[in-house]
C-alpha cells in the first residue's frame, strides 16, 4: 500500500519561533513512527527558516523508517549568521553527508514560500540528469518534483531517476473549491499511466489532507505521500500520533487509534 512519510518542517518552524529546542524534531519524528509513519521528510532550505542542517543530522542518527531529504540541488553554501544555527553547506553537500534513503530533487527558489511548481526539463534536464546519476551513485534514490505534465514524465524518465513525485497543489485546490475534481483527479491518473510506462515510481505529495486524500488513492501504482503542512494542523486538535493514525486511515489502511 502507498507509504505515509511525515514531514516535519512546520514542527521545525513552531521551534524557530523561539530560541529554543521545543518542539524537539528527533522526539517528534519518533511520536510519528511509533504512531506508524513509514517514513519522515525534511525539506532544509537554505536560509533554514524551519529545518536546520543539525535536524537532518539528528535525524539520520535515529531514524528507523526511511528519510527522505528534498531540495533544490542548485543551492550553494550559505552562512546562517544565527547564534547556534550551523552555516548550511548546499543542498547536495548536505544530502551526501546524510546518505538518506531518498532524496527528492525540487527546483524551489529562495523567495518561495513553498514548492509550487515541478521541474522543467526541456530546459533543465542536461543539468539534473548528472545529478540524479550522482546521487545514485551513493545508493540514493532519487525522485524529481514534477507537474502531471506526460511529455515532462517521460523527460524525467530520461535522467534516469527511480521516481517522480507528482505535485498535487491543482488537484487539492479543486477539491476545496468545488472545481472540476474529476477532471483535475485525470490528469494526475494519467500523469500516473505515463510514470508506469516510463517505468519510474510515483510518489505525490502538496497539500493533501485528510479530506482529499481518500480520493486521491484511485491514482495508480502510487509508492509514497509525502505530507506535513495538514498534518501538523490536524496535530493541534487531534494530536500527533492521533492524525498520523489517520492518515494511514486515509490511504485505505487498517490501523487503530493511536493515544493523543
Amino acid at each position: 500500500m502507498t507509504a505515509l512519510s511525515v514531514n516535519l518542517n512546520k514542527i521545525a518552524l513552531i521551534r524557530n519561533s523561539r530560541d529554543t529546542r521545543n518542539p524537539d524534531i528527533p522526539r517528534h519524528a519518533q511520536i510519528c513512527i511509533d504512531a506508524g509513519a513509514d517514513g519522515i521528510t525534511v525539506h532544509p532550505r537554505p536560509d533554514q527558516r524551519h529545518i536546520r542542517v543539525q535536524d537532518c543530522h539528528d535525524l539520520a542518527a535515529m531514524l528507523t523508517v526511511e528519510f527522505n531529504m528534498e531540495g533544490n540541488p542548485m543551492t550553494g553554501p550559505r552562512q546562517s549568521g544565527r547564534r547556534g544555527v550551523s552555516d548550511y553547506p548546499g543542498f547536495m553537500a548536505l544530502v551526501k553527508e546524510i546518505r538518506p534513503a531518498q532524496c527528492t530533487l525540487v527546483p524551489d527558489g529562495d523567495n518561495q514560500l513553498t514548492s509550487d511548481h515541478g521541474f522543467d526539463l526541456k530546459r533543465d534536464g542536461d543539468i539534473v540528469a548528472p545529478l540524479v546519476q550522482e546521487l545514485q551513485a551513493l545508493g540514493i534514490r532519487t525522485s524529481l518534483f514534477m507537474d502531471p505534465d506526460p511529455e515532462q514524465i517521460r523527460l524525467a524518465a530520461q535522467t534516469g531517476t527511480d521516481r517522480i513525485e507528482l505535485y498535487t497543489e491543482s488537484y487539492a485546490r479543486a477539491f476545496a473549491n468545488d472545481g472540476d475534481v474529476e477532471a483535475v483527479l485525470q490528469r494526475f491518473i494519467k500523469a500516473a499511466e505515463v510514470a508506469a510506462d516510463a517505468g519510474l515510481g510515483l510518489n505525490a505529495g502538496h497539500d493533501l489532507d485528510l479530506h482529499n486524500l481518500p480520493l486521491f488513492t484511485r491514482v495508480p501504482n502510487l509508492l509514497e505521500v509525502s505530507i506535513g503542512h495538514a498534518l501538523t494542523v490536524d496535530a493541534l486538535s487531534m494530536g500527533l500520533s492521533r492524525a498520523v493514525a489517520a492518515y494511514q486511515r486515509a490511504l485505505g489502511k487498517t490501523v487503530p487509534d493511536a493515544a493523543a
